[in-house]
């Protein structure tokens, strides 16, 4: 797509940046525009006053005014708001591919502590008592039932804009580290969360008392051997392990196994490798579960890109005219592990 750089001025100074800014991050979003449709080049002549003049002046043969100077001279506002939204939704769009499976799975629960205590629920076991007229509900208590979430970790990448990029309009260059900025940033999070879903990492504290995720017998059991997914069977089996084994199935209906949602990761496979597992046994692990109930993402703030002030000291060391910081910081944490089975081949 083609972008009109003198109407998006225009509306830059009739609307305002707030206005400009969000109109053009909600087209982004939408993919109504891309951020590969914009230049670096034309954005700068186009919204900078005087923008060929200053981009000229990066050509160190025109002599004369520094880069530092030229910048602190002009008002680059514009130009650093427009161009920060753009990197900011390449970044985004790569944190957020498709392939990260798990991080679409578990939910992203905000937090301002660096590791939390979090109470549980003392829920009662079998029957609800009837409240009679006139008499007292009963409490829903926390009891002495709660978790320990483990410390975030902050991780974070600066994506710079040099003279070159702009004089050049190697646009393509500055929006391809960006893209890396993302993927690196959000493949991560994903090899976190894999880890620990399947049991390559281990986290879970409760009561005071670290457990593996997985146990085959107490004081829970959500690991299956020998359950290799075949047939509805399998599936069947690894039911079985929410209610006890002594629980029996009846089949209704053609397809016993209902409504499921089938997910793969080619990575979870890779991160099996890398914990050790044989190839043939990586291939037949397999989960099932409310991934949401039990694990989440502690998240002191989600993916955020921030811009560095203009006239910093790399405009005059390196020529780094903008600079852009995107971080994230959290942690892969297990809320509950009762509400997942891992199934072994």
């Amino acid at each position: 797509m083609t972008i009109n750089y003198r109407e998006l001025c225009r509306r830059y100074e009739l609307d305002g940046p707030q206005h400009t800014v969000a109109h053009l991050s909600e087209a982004l979003d939408e993919g109504h525009l891309r951020p590969d449709d914009f230049s670096l080049r034309d954005m700068a002549e186009a919204l900078v006053p005087d923008g060929r003049e200053w981009v000229r002046l990066f050509d160190p043969r025109g002599g004369g005014t520094s880069l530092v100077e030229a910048s602190e001279a002009v008002d680059v506002t514009a130009f650093r708001n427009i161009t920060g939204q753009v990197i900011s939704a390449k970044i985004l769009e790569a944190y957020n591919h498709s392939a990260f499976v798990m991080s679409r799975l578990v939910s992203n629960i905000p937090t301002r502590l660096d590791g939390e205590v979090i109470p549980g629920v003392t829920r009662p076991d079998g029957e609800i008592d009837e409240v009679a007229p006139g008499m007292p509900y009963p409490h829903m208590g926390f009891g002495e039932d709660y978790i320990e979430t483990p410390a975030t970790t902050k991780r974070g990448f600066i994506v710079p804009v040099t003279k070159e990029a702009i004089f050049f309009d190697r646009t393509n260059l500055v929006l391809t580290r960006a893209a890396e900025v993302g993927e690196v940033l959000g493949l991560d999070k994903e090899k976190r969360l894999l880890d620990l879903a399947f049991g390559f990492a281990n986290n879970y504290k409760w009561r005071g008392t670290s457990y593996d995720t997985y146990q085959a017998t107490t004081p829970w059991v959500n690991l299956l051997s020998s359950n290799e997914l075949v047939d509805w069977t399998n599936v069947d089996a690894a039911e079985l392990a929410y209610v006890g084994s002594g629980s029996e199935t009846t089949t209704t209906v053609a397809n016993p196994l209902g409504d499921y949602t089938v997910r793969e990761s080619r990575l979870a496979y890779r991160r099996a490798l890398a914990a050790g597992v044989s190839a043939g046994d990586a291939k037949k692990i397999w989960l099932i579960g409310d991934f949401r109930r039990a694990f989440a993402y502690m998240e002191n703030w989600p993916i955020t890109v921030a811009q560095a002030p203009v006239g910093s000291e790399a405009e005059f060391t390196s020529d780094i005219v903008l600079r852009f910081k995107a971080s994230e910081r959290g942690a892969a944490a297990v809320l509950n592990p009762r509400h997942v089975v891992k199934c072994l081949g």
